[in-house]
């Protein structure tokens, strides 16, 4: 038999264990030489503050996962091979990853991928049918490992208690937010904004937050996400000025544009944080969210470079990572802007 040579992406599950060793025992009834390509695949450069820790910890994911295979190879003729990929650039969602992996593919003859059934490279949820997806547009052969899954039996309690959590954040969040636009001093705002919280509360919490959420996991989160409101509202006030100005001039000088901003935020609560709060800046709407990218209208020039220039981006990032984490370089400086249409569109 010839040899066969598999791709095998990996990521922090309860069934990686199992899947490596499935990889080795199907390639080994398939080939007498086997060549194992184990990857994991991180969702931000090395660069960014978090990639660091991400490599380091992919770097001894992939160290246990060589061992497993050389164990479940025993005496057979098995090459291992490790890498970590995308480190130089930011995935944005399973059309990336899977480029990442086609390249791969392509640059070491891989004949078929083995896919963990719980893979999920960093994400707020499972991208295993997207992927399936996007290596059948690609053409490259896969299978998912037929794993046994442990059962996820979890206590009544603590489901209840989850689902509360994600309510009481979902609902003060949406509180703020609503109160932002309106007069906290103005019962008729305070009681409205109560119920229309209610409601985003009840209709989105399970889909907002993919992750069970404590409401005091992170105080300090807390904390930056109330100074993250002031900051907000300053935006807002600029921003409207620079509305007032351009609407108050006789030439009345608007230039809309359609702009596509690839955002280093993670998709989930932080991504929603941001395109809502681009939203409510006047002169930029949010029309879409496809990952981490964004596709927003800008109604005048000046609106255009604060998005460019990120400002927002990086106190969403503050508020879900920290100050170091905010210290990364503006879409335009990273080349993630662009201008794809005018008003014509």
């Amino acid at each position: 038999m010839a040899a066969e040579r598999i791709l095998v992406p990996l990521s922090e599950t309860v069934t990686v264990r199992q899947t490596v060793g499935y990889a080795i025992r199907s390639g080994l009834e398939r080939a007498d030489d086997l060549e194992c390509h184990l990857v994991v695949a991180l969702p931000s450069d090395r660069e960014m503050p978090e990639g660091q820790t991400e490599v380091e910890t992919a770097r001894s994911l992939l160290s246990r996962a060589e061992s497993w295979a050389r164990e479940d190879a025993d005496s057979s003729s098995v090459t291992i091979e490790t890498a970590v990929l995308g480190d130089e650039e930011y995935l944005f969602g399973p059309r990336d990853f899977v480029g990442t992996f086609s390249e791969y593919a392509d640059d070491h003859d891989i004949d078929r991928v083995v896919l963990d059934p719980e893979y999920e490279p960093g994400a707020t949820a499972g991208l295993l049918q997207p992927i399936e997806r996007e290596l059948e547009a690609v053409g490259l052969p896969y299978e998912e490992a037929p794993v046994e899954r442990p059962a996820r039996h979890e206590q009544l309690i603590g489901d209840g208690t989850q689902q509360f959590d994600r309510l009481f954040a979902m609902f003060w969040i949406s509180y703020g937010f609503y109160l932002v636009l309106g007069d906290p001093t103005y019962w008729f705002d305070l009681v409205t904004g109560a119920a229309v919280a209610g409601i985003v509360a009840v209709a989105l919490a399970n889909v907002t937050f993919t992750f069970p959420l404590g409401r005091v996991r992170s105080p300090v989160r807390t904390v930056r996400f109330g100074l993250y409101v002031p900051y907000l509202l300053f935006e807002i006030i600029k921003a409207n000025l620079a509305i007032s100005i351009v609407i108050l001039r006789p030439s009345m000088p608007i230039d809309p544009k359609l702009t596509r901003v690839n955002a280093h935020v993670r998709s989930g609560l932080p991504l929603l944080a941001l395109a809502n709060s681009i939203t409510l800046t006047p002169g930029t709407l949010t029309i879409r969210a496809d990952d981490q990218r964004l596709v927003v209208h800008s109604l005048i020039a000046s609106a255009r470079d604060d998005l460019f220039d990120g400002a927002l981006e990086r106190a969403v990032r503050f508020v879900f990572h920290g100050r170091e984490s905010a210290a990364i370089a503006s879409p335009r400086e990273r080349g993630d802007a662009e201008i794809i249409g005018g008003d014509e569109l």
